[in-house]
């Protein structure tokens, strides 16, 4: 019973320093030129925007998201470096969380 405890401890330390770390890691995001990135994932959001504007270019660890404007709503669309869409997200409701 002795060992159990520290055993809890440590194992509980190491989950929230991982938890920590992802998180971290997600909200690092990077304001970017569109000169700044690679033609393939511009053609694949160009494909993504269907007729909206990208309005924005951010970079999130290795991926980038183009932040798309259709008729006033605003979808960001997270790719990876060869163009592959990872994710997509309404761009209002992710600025509410932030308190932005």
């Amino acid at each position: 019973m002795k060992h159990i405890v520290p055993a809890l401890a440590v194992a509980t330390g190491l989950t929230l320093s991982a938890w920590t770390a992802l998180w971290a890691d997600e909200e690092r995001e990077e304001k970017i030129n569109a000169s700044d990135v690679p033609a393939v994932v511009q053609k694949a959001a160009q494909a993504e925007a269907k007729g909206g504007t990208i309005v924005r270019w951010e970079k999130e660890g290795s991926n980038y998201e183009a932040v798309i404007d259709n008729n006033g709503k605003q979808t960001g669309v997270e790719l990876t470096p060869d163009g592959k869409v990872v994710s997509r997200h309404d761009e209002s409701k992710e600025h509410k969380e932030k308190g932005e």
